[in-house]
């Protein structure tokens, strides 16, 4: 089993860069690992968590537990044919990384998800979308490990359960399972481009290209982001905070009365989708900075911590942006993030 150390500081495992300890800490980086881990007393005896990239989560205090890190490795093809590959990431590969991997080889899908931060094993939990683009649409299956029993279990696409920022694994299953890969179909030829979503053709456009290649998209789908999202390298962020809500058509109706400009999108069984960021910035949040924490001044969805800032000051912070909205537009954000 994988070495314990106690009273670890979480700071350099979540990209908010929030200083809290957690009580017990371990990295795995196997599935024997994770599975000698699951069947210790210590581990039986407290709570868990499990960390990959950090990317998701904002502490707002110790985690009187254990934290997992994820760190398994590894990249293998377990199919090919003319059109497609259908290939396996083991669930600590860093999700970016993996992207420009198939982008180099020109295995096409998820170009559109080029500089999502975090971890492959969040991929499928959260269900992972940008730019008209969900990882559901690729995945062939997610492999497994049963928290209480140590068993390999594979889940098919369909029995995902995939929705919008979720999957079984956040709802029916939630805290059972541990994602140890997943695999991913793509294609190798006859690309199928998704230009449609934000600002990437008009990006493509401005760059002068004519014959497209998932290249192209993935390069135009960095440009974008890294002009609007910070680097949580240099500002401690989680990226998108809260999710796209999505409303009945009447309530949208009736809100395009009064605000003539309010960007809305078709979502699942007939809802409609309206943009957080828009929402936020039409309360007056956006570049808004309290002490050390604050609305990122290019995305309003991004909360940010400038340094110094603690996990209770930004989810202060993230309730007041929910109410603001919810007295204005009735409307209720809920956070991507998970709050701890």
């Amino acid at each position: 089993m994988s070495s314990i150390q106690h009273q670890v500081d979480l700071f350099p495992y979540n990209t908010f860069g929030i200083r809290h300890k957690a009580k017990y800490f371990t990295i795995i980086r196997t599935v024997e690992e994770a599975q000698a881990l699951f069947s210790s007393i210590l581990f039986k005896s407290n709570r868990h968590l499990f960390i990959g990239g950090g990317s998701n989560i904002l502490f707002t205090k110790d985690f009187e537990g254990l934290a997992v890190r994820v760190a398994m490795k590894g990249k293998e093809i377990i199919h090919e044919d003319e059109n497609t590959i259908t290939l396996k990431v083991a669930a600590g590969e860093n999700w970016h990384e993996v992207v420009r991997h198939c982008v180099d080889k020109n295995w096409g899908g998820i170009e559109n998800l080029s500089l999502i931060p975090g971890t492959v094993g969040a991929a499928p939990i959260q269900n992972i979308g940008a730019y008209g683009v969900e990882i559901e649409k690729n995945i062939f299956e997610v492999e497994t490990i049963e928290i209480n029993t140590g068993k390999l279990k594979i889940f098919t696409h369909d029995e995902c359960l995939f929705g919008y920022r979720e999957s079984i694994f956040k709802t029916i299953f939630k805290d059972q399972f541990l994602v140890s890969s997943i695999t991913l179909r793509l294609t190798k030829k006859n690309h199928l481009l998704h230009l449609n979503y934000g600002s990437i053709s008009e990006t493509l456009q401005h760059n002068g290209i004519k014959n497209i290649s998932i290249r192209d998209v993935s390069d135009a789908v960095i440009q974008i982001r890294s002009s609007k999202l910070p680097d949580p390298k240099n500002i401690g962020n989680a990226g998108s905070f809260f999710k796209n809500p999505s409303i009945q058509n009447e309530l949208k109706d009736f809100l395009k009365i009064q605000y003539t400009t309010m960007p809305s999108f078709r979502s699942q069984n007939g809802l409609v989708k309206i943009p957080a960021a828009w929402l936020i910035e039409q309360c007056g949040w956006k570049g808004k900075k309290i002490n050390n924490i604050g609305v990122h001044q290019h995305q309003a969805l991004v909360l940010v911590n400038y340094g110094g800032g603690s996990g209770e000051e930004i989810w202060n912070l993230a309730m007041k942006i929910q109410a603001s909205v919810y007295e204005k537009f009735g409307i209720t954000l809920l956070p991507e993030v998970n709050v701890l």
